[in-house]
């Protein structure tokens, strides 16, 4: 069974980080292995939450894997709490990175043109770094214009965002995937990838859904690791990422609850492993 080491914090309530990442992951067949960067009574967007920070527990946990001399078929980062942590997971890829594995990076920064609370210019530069290390990163819109060192806005043009993948590629990852991208189409949104090995675009777009939920981007970055460790096609991985979110938070909206809950991704685990009823990927010209 092929291994995923995943380094997320690990929320005990609210569907994020590593309880959103292990049953997906688990789900596709594959063992996951947690590098907890963090324990939360429930994570970060609620109030009062109650955090115990496992930075100096960290390097530990890789040490002891190192002496059980563990190769993981695919590495994993998300959401990180400092720039020591960063530290810490540059260390982990050159430790752990081998001819037949990946890395992917998740640069969780913020969203909706913000930086998350307790981010800073410091850790842009940080996570500018653990994205030279990646093959693959998944930035949404906020994120990859933080990376660029370019001010987010809600207004940016699909031709400049399609730009913004080639230039993110140029930090050094093979795949650039963008989500929630403009689309053209108000009642669309898009996601693009950028294939820097052919110079290929590819972008997806799904119904827009006037919802949002904490944890729908670790589950897209965990149903990507998934399927490029499954051997799928750029495309028709985040083919399948984007079908899996927008199912899920359809499956969502109808009921009543706090959405900080959450998207309910038990109800549509199954889309992961069935057939695609369809694929909607297009080839953007160069």
């Amino acid at each position: 069974m092929k291994k995923i080491a995943a380094i997320h914090d690990l929320s005990g309530y609210g569907r994020a980080s590593l309880t959103v990442a292990i049953p997906i992951l688990s789900y596709m067949g594959y063992q996951v292995c947690p590098l907890p960067t963090a324990i939360l009574s429930a994570h970060s967007e609620y109030k009062d939450f109650r955090s115990f920070d496992l930075t100096d527990q960290m390097q530990g946990i890789i040490d002891h894997w190192k002496e059980l001399d563990l190769h993981f078929d695919a590495l994993y980062s998300g959401y990180l709490a400092s720039e020591k942590q960063m530290n810490i997971v540059s260390g982990f890829f050159d430790d752990f990175s081998q001819d037949d594995n990946f890395i992917l990076v998740d640069p969780v920064l913020g969203d909706h043109g913000k930086l998350y609370p307790g981010m800073d210019t410091g850790m842009i530069t940080g996570m500018r770094e653990l994205c030279k290390k990646a093959n693959v990163i998944t930035p949404n819109l906020t994120e990859a214009a933080f990376l660029l060192d370019t001010a987010p806005s809600p207004h940016t043009p699909p031709a400049e965002a399609i730009e913004w993948c080639k230039a993110l590629s140029k930090l050094g990852p093979e795949y650039v995937i963008i989500t929630s991208a403009p689309s053209g189409n108000e009642k669309k949104v898009a996601t693009l990838a950028y294939n820097k090995n052919d110079e290929r675009l590819w972008r997806v777009s799904s119904d827009y859904v006037a919802a949002s939920y904490p944890g729908t981007g670790d589950a897209f970055a965990s149903v990507i690791t998934g399927c490029l460790l499954n051997g799928d096609s750029l495309p028709e991985a985040i083919e399948r990422a984007v079908h899996f979110i927008n199912m899920g938070i359809k499956a969502t909206f109808g009921y009543t609850h706090n959405p900080l809950d959450g998207m309910n991704q038990e109800k549509v685990l199954h889309y992961l492993n069935e057939s695609l009823p369809y694929f909607t990927y297009e080839l953007l010209p160069g």
